[in-house]
């Protein structure tokens, strides 16, 4: 493949180019399974080529920390070499959160196939019905990325939260969504069900204009904070809600 502006021959399909600095892709669609990963290469609607990135534990057991930082960065480098706007990844959970925290580009979980991802990484024929998932949305307009720094994001008449730290860390989470614009804390109920859990965190169904409800519980109290999105409906303020509470989930703080 060569660059689409220069004619500069790529080394692989989809690289960034370096001699008269272009992007030839606009995102990446990472599936990964247990034992590799594979990268599915998009400029616009159209697939432009595939890399796979493998791995091999010492044992049949889970990846170690060292297996899975090396796995990962494996990956966040062949992302880098692309340079994409938006990052798709769908199966295992520790290689996409380790990936994810490895790059800076726009990050999105995605479900895996109904076979699940090895069967889409098998595939032979087609692209998987996991690059289908994304093409299928990427039509969708883009919603608008907010620039406001995390804590300039939370204001309103209540400024107390419950969980303390962990009150503070899920909402220092969902602040960090580049498509938040705006939380509200709400006032507290102490009259809830007592939990033996500790604070746990959910974002709860989009209104109809993209907004979320993000639900704090902590032992009896429970605290309702209002979260304005970039979204413009509810499909789009779905897709939000579920990425929010997949980066809570990855922070230990998904209520069950």
């Amino acid at each position: 493949m060569n660059c689409r502006r220069c004619g500069t021959p790529l080394e692989k399909p989809g690289d960034y180019c370096l001699t008269c600095n272009t992007a030839n892709a606009d995102a990446v669609v990472v599936e990964f399974a247990p034992d590799r990963a594979r990268l599915t290469i998009l400029d616009e609607d159209e697939v432009i080529g595939t890399t796979t990135v493998t791995t091999r534990p010492e044992t049949d057991q889970e990846l170690t920390a060292v297996q899975l930082r090396n796995f990962a960065g494996r990956v966040a480098d062949e992302l880098r070499r692309k340079r994409p706007e938006t990052v798709y990844a769908a199966g295992d959970r520790d290689p996409v959160r380790e990936t994810r925290a490895q790059v800076h580009y726009e990050f999105y979980r995605v479900p895996p196939s109904d076979g699940g991802v090895d069967d889409a990484i098998d595939g032979t024929e087609g692209h998987g019905a996991v690059v289908d998932w994304v093409l299928d949305r990427r039509g969708d307009r883009a919603l608008e990325v907010v620039e406001t720094p995390p804590r300039e994001k939370i204001g309103g008449s209540h400024s107390t939260l419950i969980g303390g730290r962990k009150g503070r860390k899920a909402i220092g989470t969902v602040a960090g969504h580049p498509h938040v614009k705006k939380i509200v804390p709400g006032p507290i109920d102490a009259g809830g069900t007592g939990s033996r859990t500790g604070l746990r965190a959910k974002a709860t169904r989009a209104g109809t204009n993209g907004n979320v409800r993000l639900l704090l519980r902590d032992g009896s109290s429970v605290q309702e904070n209002r979260i304005v999105t970039t979204a413009m409906d509810r499909e789009t303020g779905e897709r939000v809600r579920e990425d929010l509470n997949e980066a809570l989930r990855d922070e230990g703080l998904q209520e069950s």
